[in-house]
């Protein structure tokens, strides 16, 4: 299977968009060549700002490039751009809904060997959190590339969530993304697994393994966009499903598990099950990280198997 990274072709798409919209700008904080936003710097430096490690002025400066009638990314690690500077994106971006969309990269716990202070695991939730934020987790380099023109493009605060290594192509190259959307990437009638990100891949192959050698057929439902969210096919999959599971390379609480959760319950409750991280982790490489805090398609499975009736 090819593979491509997310944050590459993410970069890739910002330096194609600036050919066509000159609104568009970028305010980093010394982290450009592992966000591959030095592409942007490289065409367009009159629109390119680095701010050194200042994540809450990048912020602030991005709130203002956007009250001013421009497009501004704001490029840096999940880890620092989602805590870092909270209180301006709350205040200053968030509460006045600018025009400022936060592609963030090494999010979750593919960052690796970085280790436990730059695995980003709260970071849905946090931006989830403010209101008027647009969320998208895409789960693969396409689905980067379109998610970045679906932020661009469209009106009001987006946040974006990337990985570090590179990880399996599953769409097309010309796959597009809407707010609210979502995508079944497997058919299936005795249960339903939503995920998000790199972990729709694992779900995949869990759904492959289930009905191959156990004869269950799994539904799997890339649910990219997390605010908004695709509320119809939760609903469809409740009362369709034995049961949920969801899966997401973040905590249990205030993500994806969260979110299926309060809409199943108020309309149509049926078990929903989670795999998820419960714990911060370590350094290591992505696979070990992966297989150690059971985010592989394996775990998938026995969660299905230990709870199918």
């Amino acid at each position: 299977m090819d593979t491509a990274s997310t944050r590459e072709y993410a970069g890739k798409k910002i330096l194609e968009l600036g050919a066509t919209n000159p609104d568009l700008c970028v305010v980093g904080a010394d982290l450009n060549k592992s966000t591959f936003t030095n592409l942007f710097a490289e065409k367009y430096p009159d629109r390119f700002f680095d701010v050194g490690i200042a994540e809450q002025n990048m912020v602030n400066i991005a709130a203002g490039l956007a009250a001013s009638g421009k497009i501004p990314i704001v490029s840096t690690f999940a880890v620092f751009g989602s805590t870092r500077p909270m209180d301006q994106l709350r205040v200053g971006v968030a509460q006045s809904n600018l025009n400022v969309k936060v592609i963030l990269t090494h999010a979750g716990l593919l960052t690796g060997e970085d280790g436990i202070s730059a695995q980003s695991l709260e970071d849905i939730s946090l931006f989830l959190s403010l209101h008027s934020f647009s969320v998208l987790v895409p789960s693969d380099a396409y689905e980067a590339q379109a998610a970045v023109e679906l932020a661009v493009n469209t009106p009001g605060p987006f946040y974006i969530r990337l990985s570090r290594p590179a990880t399996p192509v599953l769409n097309n190259k010309n796959i597009q993304l809407q707010q609210g959307g979502s995508n079944v990437m497997v058919n299936g009638s005795n249960i339903s697994i939503f995920a998000c990100g790199y972990m729709v891949y694992h779900a995949i192959e869990a759904a492959k393994i289930l009905k191959e050698q156990h004869g269950i057929s799994a539904r799997v439902v890339n649910i990219y966009s997390l605010n908004p969210i695709d509320e119809s096919i939760i609903i469809k999959c409740a009362e369709e499903s034995q049961f949920i599971l969801t899966v997401e390379e973040h905590f249990k609480y205030g993500g994806l598990h969260s979110l299926i959760s309060q809409i199943v319950t108020q309309n149509n409750p049926v078990k929903v099950l989670s795999v998820s991280m419960n714990t911060y982790a370590e350094s290591g490489t992505s696979d070990e990280l992966i297989n150690k805090y059971g985010l592989n398609f394996n775990s998938i499975v026995e969660k299905v198997l230990a709870n199918l009736s």
